[in-house]
């Protein structure tokens, strides 16, 4: 953003993450010893980057959160907005 002296100011854009009853649940994954969030990422999303969108899923800020205990369910979603088979998302 240019202020009118003419300085940048650099900055990073929030971002508001959605509850998670707004993501339709495609399934739950238990975790196992060894998986890390970009595993999960992989396997369910294609691409190990996308690893926030299931963190988003979850509600969780830092994504070691999402494999620190064997046996945890997590929420594999769809993205906000795409409903899937429930109608009322």
């Amino acid at each position: 953003m240019e202020l009118e002296n003419g300085k940048t100011v650099a900055y990073v854009k929030r971002r508001f993450i959605a509850p998670p009853e707004n993501y339709q649940l495609l399934q739950e994954h238990s975790v196992s010893q060894g998986e890390r969030p970009d595993h999960l990422a992989t396997q369910y999303l294609g691409d190990p980057e996308q690893f926030w969108r299931i963190c988003d899923a979850n509600v969780v800020m830092h994504p070691d959160e999402l494999t620190d205990t064997i046996g945890k369910k997590v929420r594999i979603t769809l993205p906000e907005g795409i409903p899937g088979a429930n109608p009322n998302i």
